[in-house]
């Protein structure tokens, strides 16, 4: 049996969009949040094993990895969860990059941490997630691309680390409209302005990026390492005015 896919933040929207994908090609799951009702309803759905933590729990993580990895094996592990904090610096608190790191940095680190065995074992496939922030240098956003930044080092570090045995990519996607997003997306006249700054004119969706997600952990992946693939709709390389 094909080894499972570990996948964290499950009921979130990319992380929901992630798993229906893997599902659908017939690729073993096994799904986590911290939301046990929402877990247990989405998992119920899809007929996937499921087990609720938080992620900045080590010993939760342990337990999640352990009963992911029945036969030993992990074919791979995504990392859907994460935060948007966008606000200047002024009204920035040490908390919030706090926040925003262990959310974003500590967690995915702790959970590869506790699967690497497995993911070695099974020659495993790690997603993390980054944000076009990093790269474009937006106003309002250190919080938030900090955290990401670190994300993208952890990628890179992770991907020497583990080789050969497991590869670490990241997504680095815009503005996608997802749950997360909702405060930037309510609003229609809004929602129109972001996507207008990208050269495909509109937003993502949350399946633009779980796509993306599903091919670096599949075998059509398997010479890919240590990369941050934009799903951007262009916005972090194309201009197509001014």
């Amino acid at each position: 049996m094909t080894a499972p896919i570990l996948v964290f933040g499950a009921t979130g929207g990319i992380g929901e969009a992630l798993t229906r994908r893997l599902i659908a090609a017939n690729q073993p799951v096994f799904l986590s949040a911290r939301d046990q009702q929402r877990l247990a309803a989405l998992a119920g759905e899809v007929g996937a094993p499921h087990a609720a933590a938080d992620i900045l729990d080590e010993a939760a993580l342990g337990s999640v990895v352990q009963r992911a990895a029945e036969e030993g094996a992990l074919g791979g592990l995504a990392f859907c969860v994460g935060s948007i904090v966008v606000k200047p610096l002024h009204n920035a608190s040490a908390a919030d990059f706090l926040e925003a790191f262990r959310l974003n940095v500590l967690g995915p680190a702790l959970a590869v941490k506790a699967a690497g065995a497995s993911l070695k074992q099974g020659r495993g496939s790690v997603v993390l997630f980054s944000s076009v922030a990093v790269g474009q240098g937006f106003t309002h956003h250190s919080v938030i691309s900090a955290a990401k930044g670190g994300v993208e080092g952890l990628v890179r570090a992770l991907a020497a680390e583990l080789a050969p045995e497991v590869r670490v990519n990241a997504v680095a996607p815009s503005l996608t409209r997802t749950p997360l997003a909702a405060p930037f997306t309510r609003s229609d006249a809004m929602a129109r302005g972001i996507a207008q700054l990208h050269a495909l004119a509109r937003l993502g969706e949350a399946d633009d990026i779980a796509a993306a997600a599903a091919f670096l952990l599949s075998p059509d992946s398997g010479w890919v390492t240590g990369q941050v693939i934009g799903v951007d709709g262009g916005r972090s390389r194309v201009r197509t005015k001014g």
